[in-house]
């Protein structure tokens, strides 16, 4: 026979060796679960609006003695006068013709798909398919986009690691589109005030340059997002972004051109050359570091870089001046299977950090440079022996003036004998410069007018 349980008995009852249901006179249709293991629940029996019988577990026993605040609901912790309570809005919503057993399959299923949903829309979701769709195949720094983000990809491949501290580590289970405007200028000032979240500082004290590289990644993020509709809204835009620096316009004098050669070639015959390549060729110290012994051509009259190696992605044609193919002879031959030219152990490339700038400014003692004022220095060298704007882009691999928009499209000219002539001009100027020899400068070839 029923009994009216109290919250006494409800504590008091041990579990046996089967399960047990104790019903409650208390209210119709609800019971006490005991289980051979002690856990209790409650649950209710009834028939549903078809006639057949059915059980709605409510939610497990709390024996705490406290009764929450708001309304109790299907899943939480229940008291008995919680559960009583539950079970009373059963009834209810029975007395109206719903089938609560229904409602209840139905609401666990929606609340599956939404959990599923905010887990495929979650930041940390979005940000590795942003790096693997996106990033990935479009961009060669793409790493480091995904540094920015907190993700770091193991360079044999696999699934990438997530940096403790990061925006992804931070934001891993956030939906996305709770991510605000707020959210992201806070990003944006704090890897400019303390650095970029989850990643070592390397300069102390505020830098714009960091802040605008958060901003610059978390932008192309969210344009990527509205572009899938992950999103609706760019939170984004309008955004501050710290100013870029004023447009640099250093070059080096002819004085101080004869003080960088004489301080480059007081280091190892390897850094040397490729020091003085930075200013012959007026190549990028990246395209210059990593050149391989197989984009030479075979009389060393030509250096092939490919678009994989250059800023634009678009490969072009270095012509090498004598003097350049005369100092390419003097570095020893690479090791290792990677063919690099200036390298010390045969894998990687020779990297020319801040101890080599510090050697050669103790050594040059001139105001400040860095190293790309040397390709600077060169085009402006090249322009002051009167080639043409249009050749010293060529030598530049610049995309503009002449070979820009529709022009470029029609214009497809590489202009190689014209870029022989330029470098080795300028490559004839330097060494009369630091020789001190009178330059005797090869006279550019005059193109005919144009038909």
């Amino acid at each position: 026979m029923a009994k009216t349980l109290t919250a006494a008995a409800v504590r008091k009852y041990r579990p046996g060796k089967e399960r047990r249901e104790i019903s409650d006179a208390g209210c119709p249709a609800l019971y006490l679960v005991v289980q051979s293991s002690g856990a209790k629940s409650w649950a209710m029996r009834f028939r549903r609006p078809d006639g057949t019988g059915a059980k709605l577990t409510l939610g497990p026993v709390d024996l705490s003695g406290t009764e929450s605040e708001g309304e109790p609901v299907i899943g939480m912790p229940l008291t008995l006068a919680s559960a009583r309570r539950l079970a009373a809005d059963v009834h209810r919503s029975r007395a109206r013709g719903r089938d609560v057993v229904a409602d209840r399959v139905a609401a666990k299923h929606r609340l599956s798909i939404e959990v599923a949903e905010g887990a495929a829309n979650s930041f940390g979701a979005l940000a590795r398919q942003f790096i693997d769709e996106h990033a990935r195949p479009r961009t060669r720094h793409w790493r480091e986009t995904a540094r920015m983000l907190g993700l770091v990809y193991p360079k044999d491949g696999g699934e990438p690691e997530e940096i403790r501290g990061s925006l992804v580590a931070r934001w891993a289970d956030r939906p996305i589109a709770s991510v605000t405007g707020h959210d992201v200028f806070s990003a944006i000032d704090e890897a400019k005030r303390r650095g970029v979240p989850g990643l070592t500082i390397r300069t102390e004290g505020i830098s714009d340059t960091r802040g605008r590289a958060m901003a610059r990644t978390l932008s192309k993020l969210f344009s990527w997002l509205v572009q899938h509709r992950k999103i609706a809204i760019n939170p984004c835009l309008g955004m501050y972004v710290p100013p870029a620096p004023t447009a640099r316009d250093r070059e080096l004098t002819d004085a101080e051109i004869v003080k960088f050669w004489k301080a480059a070639t007081k280091e190892s015959a390897d850094l040397s050359a490729l020091l003085r390549l930075l200013l012959l060729t007026g190549c990028r110290l990246r395209e210059v570091s990593g050149m391989r012994r197989s984009e030479l051509s075979d009389d060393g009259a030509t250096w092939s870089l490919p678009a994989a190696r250059t800023k634009n992605k678009i490969a072009y044609d270095v012509p090498l001046a004598p003097l350049v193919r005369e100092i390419l002879s003097t570095v020893g031959a690479s090791s290792g299977e990677a063919g690099l030219v200036f390298t010390s152990n045969g894998k990687s490339s020779v990297t020319v950090g801040s101890k080599i700038k510090r050697r050669l400014d103790a050594a040059m003692n001139i105001p400040p440079w860095r190293f790309h004022d040397l390709r600077r220095t060169a085009a402006t060298g090249m322009a002051k022996l009167e080639i043409p704007p249009h050749i010293v882009e060529a030598c530049l691999n610049h995309v503009s003036g002449a070979k820009a928009g529709v022009a470029g499209n029609y214009n497809r000219y590489a202009y190689a004998t014209e870029k022989k002539t330029a470098l080795e001009r300028w490559a004839v100027h330097v060494d009369g410069l630091v020789s001190g020899r009178e330059a005797k400068v090869v006279p550019l070839r005059q193109k005919a007018k144009a038909q």
